[in-house]
């Protein structure tokens, strides 16, 4: 994991207000336990952030792969958020040229466009909606609950949609589901209302994260899951379809086209860079790190 003598580099971006901590690792040579990879993300004793991205070289389609790590440390599949976080570093630290790349995850090769207004357009791959017409998932929150869509956009959603985003309470902790074991791995859980026609907005609950401001995959699971309640099927009926998802941190505009393909456009901004000691990701007990950074605008 390097020494006291070799600081190690971050950067920290965010996605509609979901924030990452950015390790750039080319040649994979940094360990990550669970345990660092939360105290880096704790927000008082850490950098302080929803989740990881370390960034390293791969081989095959893509020439970098995207290692996501949610906040306690755990490897999650896919984000949506952090894709587009990840792909802004490399623009940024000339590691991609022209105006798309492909990006590898745990969950396949996702490609990223960058558009001249400065957003950029993520192809998340297509969402599956795993599940019989007799087979039902429902979501509880106190004295309520609602049912929901199961949706998986290479990582698993339940898709609820309430009367208000209050409904869902604090989401201190995550929601009941049921069956649980329709998610053996811990699901996200977003609840949703409706602003207006192919206009939503969402709170969500992630697993390993808690309550964020904003999840890529998730948006990209409510606008599928929108749309088939709305009677709109792509595939089946030849006619892309295109909601704006409103999260708490802003907003996202996503797409489903007759081939399956969903896309997802946003922003995402790098806010800092510096330098953490290496030293203190091998201590075991809460200390502030040594930090040394730039802050700047994008």
């Amino acid at each position: 994991m390097g020494t006291a003598q070799q600081p190690v580099p971050f950067l920290k971006g965010h996605g509609t207000e979901n924030d990452f901590v950015i390790i750039p690792d080319p040649d994979d040579r940094l360990d990550l336990s669970a345990a660092t990879v939360a105290r880096l993300c704790d927000r008082r004793a850490g950098l302080g952030a929803d989740g990881l991205l370390r960034v390293v070289r791969a081989a095959g389609e893509a020439e970098w792969f995207m290692d996501y790590r949610n906040a306690d440390g755990s490897i999650a599949e896919m984000c949506g958020n952090g894709v587009r976080v990840f792909a802004r570093y490399l623009r940024r630290a000339g590691l991609a040229e022209g105006d798309s790349l492909p990006v590898a995850t745990r969950a396949g090769v996702r490609r990223v466009r960058f558009e001249d207004d400065g957003d950029i357009t993520v192809s998340m791959g297509p969402a599956t909606l795993p599940g019989g017409p007799g087979e039902s998932v429902t979501v509880t929150v106190g004295e309520r609950t609602w049912p929901a869509r199961h949706v998986d956009m290479g990582n698993p959603h339940a898709v609820a949609f309430v009367g208000a985003l209050d409904h869902a309470g604090p989401l201190l902790d995550p929601p009941a589901v049921h069956p649980a074991a329709a998610y053996p791995h811990g699901v996200n859980v977003e609840f949703v209302v409706d602003r207006g026609p192919g206009h939503v907005a969402l709170r969500v609950h992630e697993r390993g994260s808690g309550e964020t401001r904003s999840c890529g995959t998730g948006a990209c699971a409510v606008m599928v899951a929108a749309a088939r309640r709305d009677g709109r099927d792509p595939a089946a009926d030849g006619r892309r379809a295109t909601y704006t998802v409103d999260v708490p941190g802003g907003r996202l505009v996503v797409s489903e086209d007759p081939e399956g393909q969903v896309t997802m456009k946003g922003p995402a901004v790098i806010v800092a860079e510096g330098t953490l000691d290496a030293a203190w990701l091998h201590q075991s007990w809460p200390v502030t790190p040594h930090i040394s950074a730039t802050f700047h605008r994008t």
